[in-house]
């Protein structure tokens, strides 16, 4: 049973927590080479391609022809836009690169679950009872982090909903990034060095992602 550190709003402890085994404690045959396989392809679909090129049809320019076929002794013409002229359209040129694959919802829960559970075997998980925010506020956000988190990396902060106070509490605030619980990617939770979780969060993570 993993039992991690409950703190309030004032970065004050205020108990403990034990983390369910349905998110914590998931085990697997061959843990690496699925989150590898998942993360990859998460990577993947963020790419997006820049090469592009203008055809015939996009090209700007007159679609008349130039001058008649016959009679003038010139090669016949076509209009302005056609790829045998400068200015016109690229014939077979490149066009933004789609990688995106899909990613089966059990191998991502899977790996989800995986990840979470890392992290909680090297003990870099926070619980916190609920964070309010009336208005934005860095400096209450930064005081908390210091509190509950004081060393210098990267931190993942999981919500339930998206309350803009909260968010633009911490946006501001270096290597602190934000998310919804659920909505939480595997790469999010390896690429931090410190999960932290409101109580609604967590709840809201066995009601998505328990089953």
């Amino acid at each position: 049973m993993l039992k991690i550190n409950k703190y309030s709003m004032k970065g004050e402890e205020t108990g403990t927590k034990t983390l369910p085994k349905s998110l914590f404690a998931v085990e697997s045959k061959n843990p690496k080479a699925l989150i590898y396989e998942v993360i990859k392809t998460y990577l993947g679909n963020q790419r997006k391609g820049n090469s592009s090129t203008q055809t015939r049809a996009e090209a700007n320019g007159s679609g008349r022809k130039l001058f008649k076929q016959k009679g003038t002794g010139n090669a016949r013409p076509g209009n302005l836009r056609t790829p045998l002229r400068v200015g016109g359209g690229v014939a077979f040129g490149p066009k933004p690169k789609d990688w995106y694959k899909k990613i089966p919802k059990k191998k991502k829960r899977l790996a989800l679950k995986l990840a979470l559970t890392e992290r909680a075997n090297e003990k870099q998980v926070i619980l916190i009872d609920s964070l309010d925010f009336n208005k934005p506020d860095t400096k209450a956000a930064k005081d908390l982090l210091a509190k509950i988190a004081p060393e210098r990396s990267k931190k993942l902060i999981l919500i339930d909903g998206s309350d803009l106070n909260v968010i633009k509490s911490f946006s501001n605030i270096p290597y602190v990034t934000m998310d919804r619980a659920d909505c939480v990617y595997p790469y999010e939770v390896l690429h931090c060095n410190c999960l932290i979780l409101t109580e609604a969060a967590l709840n809201k993570m066995k009601e998505v992602f328990a089953k």
